[in-house]
């Protein structure tokens, strides 16, 4: 199957690129799962970890009295996380085999560290979901879940693991993957691919099972390498947020161009196009385009880039080049948020918004309803939301934002809530223009 990290660079540095693109993908499960072994035994069978590394890892395993190399040491690096037996924050893990490279966001599985999961699932293209087969969907398994679909993961795998406690039973694997495809169905996930595997024996991870010879699908890893990678920003309408706006002398005319630049969020962009700068509405045609200090005709999703216009108009960072269907353009904005701050988020509560390169000062108007995460019923949110918690929220900014709903664009329909005192960051959001009343636009 795969060869790993090496053969895989080699492809890359020869080629620039890999044949199946970049994967970015977060595991999840409750405590006990055995979601960092899992981890573990994806880097150390596509061989994705260093020698010495290894070395180390099958010294301290057998120091401990064990038979084999304990792989979940491999993701546990925090002493604290090892002497508590437990992954309390999201670790990321780069690998490569010859078919993708991967950005493996690693989250812990306990309640009261909701917010890292969906810190690490924000930019997903798939969550993989682990379930223990031995207890089956459990509440935390749904909460899970129901956070992917919130943040509209694309792609959802389950993980039935530790077949091995079970006997390798089909019986014991069909009755959690029927469960969990029902429930994620009333959550609205689309997507779902179930696994039976034994992540301390390597069956179905990297390696087919000898075992399971009843199940006719792939493993892990060759779903991982095959998976679609989610929505194409290319084909969606130019969006293009200025992070700064460069001094360039002018080669015709005596006088400075200003020329805005910043990463694509969707889109493509060429010379000749007509764009509008939002908030303010002005067009201009782009005249030229650069890449690295060298001209082009066009560029693509996620590009970074500088452009220069036909006609010399007022724009600056937190500005945002479109074209195609516009996006909504509000002061008021109703989302769904997760809370990632010890303190409270309350009604009436002054805050700064940021919004990819733009921060605007503003107000929660009010706090909707909290989210039950395991089965996405709406709740009395009285008393403001806590950290971990996830509900709807409406909040009025001082100046006009151009969003999108987060379903079409995950990049400029999500933002986040700022302390203005200290600095510190409140709370993620995620906008719904759908439940926008249209008069309250800007």
């Amino acid at each position: 199957m795969s060869t790993g990290g090496a053969e895989a660079a080699d492809q890359t540095c020869s080629t620039g690129r890999l044949p199946g693109g970049l994967l970015r993908l977060a595991t999840c499960g409750s405590v006990d799962d055995g979601k960092s072994t899992l981890v573990g035994r994806l880097l150390y069978d596509t061989k994705s970890v260093l020698a010495d590394q290894a070395t180390a890892i099958e010294e301290v395993s057998r120091r401990r009295g064990q038979d084999g190399p304990d792989l979940a040491l491999l993701t546990d690096g925090l002493r604290a996380e090892r002497e508590q037996g437990i992954t309390i924050d999201v670790a990321y893990r780069y690998f490569a085999t010859p078919a993708r490279r991967f950005i493996l966001a690693d989250t812990p599985g306990h309640v009261q560290y909701t917010r890292n999961m969906v810190t690490g699932a924000s930019t997903a293209d798939l969550a993989v979901i682990l379930v223990d087969a031995r207890n089956g969907v459990v509440a935390q398994t749904m909460r899970h879940g129901a956070i992917a679909a919130l943040l509209r993961v694309p792609h959802v795998v389950l993980a039935v693991n530790k077949m091995d406690t079970v006997g390798y039973r089909e019986s014991a694997f069909t009755a959690i993957a029927d469960e969990f495809a029902q429930r994620a169905r009333e959550l609205g996930i689309a997507d779902v691919t179930a696994i039976p595997m034994s992540a301390l024996t390597g069956d179905n991870v990297v390696e087919p099972s000898t075992r399971m010879d009843w199940y006719d699908g792939g493993t892990l890893l060759s779903h991982l390498e095959n998976v679609p990678v989610g929505a194409d920003p290319v084909g969606k309408p130019l969006r293009l947020p200025v992070q700064y706006v460069i001094r360039h002398p002018s080669e015709h005319r005596r006088v400075v161009e200003r020329w805005p630049t910043g990463q694509l969020a969707s889109g493509v962009l060429e010379v000749g196009d007509r764009v509008v700068v939002q908030p303010s509405g002005e067009t201009s045609t782009v005249v030229g385009l650069s890449v690295l200090g060298k001209e082009t005709d066009s560029v693509r999703a996620p590009q970074s880039v500088a452009v220069r216009l036909a006609d010399e108009i007022d724009i600056s960072r937190g500005d945002m080049l479109t074209a195609g269907p516009a996006p909504q353009l509000l002061r008021h904005i109703t989302a769904n948020v997760c809370h990632l701050h010890d303190r409270p988020l309350r009604a009436r509560q002054r805050v700064l918004l940021k919004h990819i390169t733009r921060t605007v000062p503003a107000m929660v108007e009010r706090i909707d309803y909290g989210i039950e995460v395991t089965d996405a019923r709406r709740l009395p949110c009285e008393d403001g939301l806590s950290v971990n918690d996830i509900g709807g929220i409406r909040i009025r900014t001082a100046e006009p934002l151009a969003v999108d709903d987060y379903p079409e664009n995950r990049r400029t329909g999500s933002f986040l809530l700022v302390d203005p005192q200290d600095g510190a960051t409140l709370t993620a959001g995620m906008v719904d223009v759908r439940t926008e009343d249209r008069h309250l636009q800007a």
